[in-house]
């Protein structure tokens, strides 16, 4: 049986993909061609509470030059959910940034 929430629940849900789906598409790759300079060191505060999970810092790129953006905690989407950090990868032509996500 489906309920009036669950109905809700679903479309939200729907919602929320088509979006993500849009701003992928929308999203430029920036190939710089110049590599990244190796990530600072931080320290690592402790966690406010077991919900939240340590996103480390990275370079990012301003168009001119890389400037650091220092690591923070982020609340867990859901229970068992693991942040993938994002990198920088090298590609044809320079380095790509791939942005972190949660698994």
């Amino acid at each position: 049986m489906i309920t009036r929430s669950s109905a809700a629940l679903r479309l939200g849900l729907v919602l929320a993909a088509l979006f993500a789906g849009i701003a992928a598409a929308n999203a430029q790759v920036v190939v710089v061609p110049v590599a990244p300079p190796p990530p600072q060191v931080e320290v690592i505060p402790v966690a406010p509470s077991p919900v939240y999970v340590w996103r480390p810092g990275h370079w990012h790129w301003t168009g001119v030059a890389y400037v650091w953006r220092p690591g923070r905690y982020v609340r867990r989407h859901h229970r068992g959910a693991i942040w993938v950090d994002g990198h920088w990868r090298a590609s044809a032509g320079g380095w790509v940034w791939v942005p972190g996500h949660w698994r």
